[in-house]
């Protein structure tokens, strides 16, 4: 007999559905009072045309394009020093391979994308502290 598919969870059943972006033009200082905000610790970087990818930028890349080098934030565009491109995880993926996939690449999140469309984010601390897996 195969293994029971009903118990199996998906990315798409453990997503944030509240999805954050900044155009990259924006400057570090802007995309920093966003995230303050929003209360979250990443923002999504908005693609300049359909062909392009989906950037990211994270706490990390504040301090490695702005602190660490001692520049201003009002001088540093976000797409400087954002990460581009994203990984994205399908949202029929397993979570146990999302979770692989997540720590393998060594990054803590990701948009979780349905039909070409990003419907929300997936992280590793949110399978274990924001839903009832374990």
């Amino acid at each position: 007999m195969g293994p029971d598919t009903t118990s199996i969870v998906r990315a798409r059943d453990v997503l944030h559905k509240g999805i954050v972006t900044i155009d990259g033009m924006a400057t570090a200082g802007e995309a920093a009072a966003k995230m303050r905000s929003e209360k979250i610790s990443c923002i999504l970087v908005k693609k300049r045309h359909a062909d392009d990818a989906w950037g990211m930028l994270v706490i990390q890349d504040f301090i490695k394009g702005v602190i660490i080098p001692g520049r201003h934030p009002s001088d540093v565009h976000v797409y400087e020093i954002m990460t581009k491109p994203v990984i994205t995880v399908p949202a029929d993926m397993d979570i146990r391979y999302v979770a692989r996939l997540l720590f393998r690449a060594s990054i803590r999140r990701a948009p979780v994308e349905d039909k070409g469309e990003l419907i929300g984010m997936i992280s590793l601390s949110s399978l274990i502290l924001d839903n009832k897996l374990f």
